[in-house]
């Protein structure tokens, strides 16, 4: 008993982020809340007006229908990729070194396909280069092509605002503000075409990074993220996000789906794990935003653009606004019944389109500078009890990290509750594994952590 209470005594002095009380039943807590400074400077650059001059200028075009002209530079889908690729240019004058511009082409469509025959598109990237020895790529992702209701009609005005000029606004702004910021790992803002039509500029990028090897530890895609008002119900509200991941990988083996069942950890993939990274993080920086998990891949019977890179085996997850309104969303514009229709700037909250670009900015900043997470994240199950032990292993690469968050939830939370720093490489908590779910996350001093790593039942 002495080991065990001096295992206690190690555990109560390693609490330094949050002073939190261990019953099972208790979950209030006190917590202090540590800020990086670089994180609240490069949020704070965020411009609601410049986003909105973006998106005014991607009305110019009239359409960006993937079917549209390429080859002109006033009108079509081509007329806006030549836009994006301006605006990066002049936000990497002076920052050439660490900022590129690449347009990578890639053919799609062909006969019986939803394009009807076979065409060039074309996907905008902007790749950050970071610090980081080991490579480390964090991808946005927002798609730029629009469409009206007829999926062949390539030639009505498609202004598309918020679907998806908001993600597409987004992404110029943090292009905007990374490029004068130097941060550890690489990120690369990706333009993507091909979204109404399946995905397609997507899935190009998705088997690109894989054929080629990315070390690619998270992507996120921003998709319709402007607008604050519902059709139907008329509900208004800018303070909800959505954040949508997959429970159970596209990419899970045999050997995989066993440890899932054994662990019971349907809700703790590592896209699942992300979407709580983002969560907590952009909650964090971003004052009246409340971040919602939505236990899905997606919307209920459709897709985005960071599914083809869950399939490729990569943790993705799509960030999207809490409330659709349908009367804009493919919609011509005009007024039906009296009814206002048409995706235009009007339907685009802009106070809104701030806050959830500054959680993707904040939640890229914080990942890129953490530390690499742990290794062999194990919870002692060779005897019962209502003491756990959880032990891990350093990252094998990389900064050493100052410590580790042990995280602890109850099995039927959404969240991570309870997050109590540890020196060494193992904890005893005087909790039963029966009751909650644990993981690990690396911090570094300035108190960035890793994307959290599941403990699963081992010795």
């Amino acid at each position: 008993m002495n080991n065990l209470h001096k295992s206690y005594k190690l555990v109560i002095k390693s609490i330094i982020i949050a002073l939190i009380t261990l019953s099972p039943l208790q979950l209030k807590s006190q917590s202090i809340i540590y800020k990086d400074s670089q994180i609240e400077s490069a949020v704070s650059k965020i411009s609601a007006d410049s986003m909105r001059v973006y998106i005014d200028d991607l009305l110019r075009f009239k359409t960006r229908h993937n079917l549209s002209k390429r080859n002109d530079n006033y009108t079509g889908i081509g007329a806006a990729a030549k836009y994006l690729e301006e605006r990066v240019e002049s936000f990497r004058k002076g920052y050439e070194k660490f900022v590129s511009l690449e347009r990578v082409d890639y053919r799609a469509g062909g006969e019986g396909s939803r394009l009807g025959r076979e065409i060039t598109l074309s996907n905008i990237v902007v790749t950050i280069k970071g610090s980081d020895p080991d490579n480390k790529v964090i991808a946005l992702l927002a798609h730029y092509d629009s469409r009206v209701d007829d999926n062949s009609d390539s030639t009505s005005f498609a202004p598309g605002a918020n679907d998806n000029g908001s993600g597409v606004a987004a992404l110029l702004e943090i292009s905007r503000i990374l490029s004068a910021e130097r941060l550890p790992a690489t990120v690369k803002v990706i333009f993507l075409s091909g979204e109404e039509h399946g995905l397609l500029g997507a899935a190009h990028m998705a088997k690109l990074a894989k054929s080629e090897n990315w070390n690619l530890i998270a992507v996120l895609n921003n998709d319709m993220i402007g607008n604050s008002h519902s059709s139907e119900t008329d509900i208004r509200d800018n303070t909800v996000l959505r954040i949508f991941s997959e429970n159970i990988p596209f990419t899970e083996s045999d050997r995989e789906s066993k440890a899932r069942v054994f662990n019971s950890s349907e809700n703790d993939s590592p896209s699942r794990q992300l979407a709580r990274y983002i969560k907590e993080t952009g909650e964090r920086y971003v004052d009246n935003l409340f971040i919602k998990l939505i236990y899905r891949n997606d919307r209920f019977g459709r897709g985005g653009d960071h599914t083809p890179f869950s399939r490729q085996g990569f943790t993705a997850v799509r960030i999207s606004e809490y409330y659709e309104n349908y009367n804009r969303t493919h919609q011509k514009v005009g007024i039906y019944n009296g009814v206002k229709l048409g995706d235009m700037p009007d339907g685009v909250d802009f106070e809104y389109l701030r806050k959830n670009c500054a959680v993707n900015l904040s939640t890229v900043i914080n990942l890129s500078k953490a530390p690499n997470p742990p290794t062999s994240v194990h919870t002692d199950v060779s005897s019962l009890g209502n003491v756990t032990t959880i032990k891990w292993k350093a990252p094998v690469s990389g900064a050493k990290p100052a410590g580790y968050f042990l995280l602890i939830r109850e099995t039927d939370s959404s969240v991570w509750q309870r997050k109590i720093f540890v020196k060494g490489e193992s904890a005893t908590i005087p909790i039963s594994k029966d009751n909650f779910f644990f993981a690990v996350q690396s911090v570094n001093d300035s108190y960035n952590e890793s994307l959290a790593q599941f403990s699963t039942g081992g010795s």
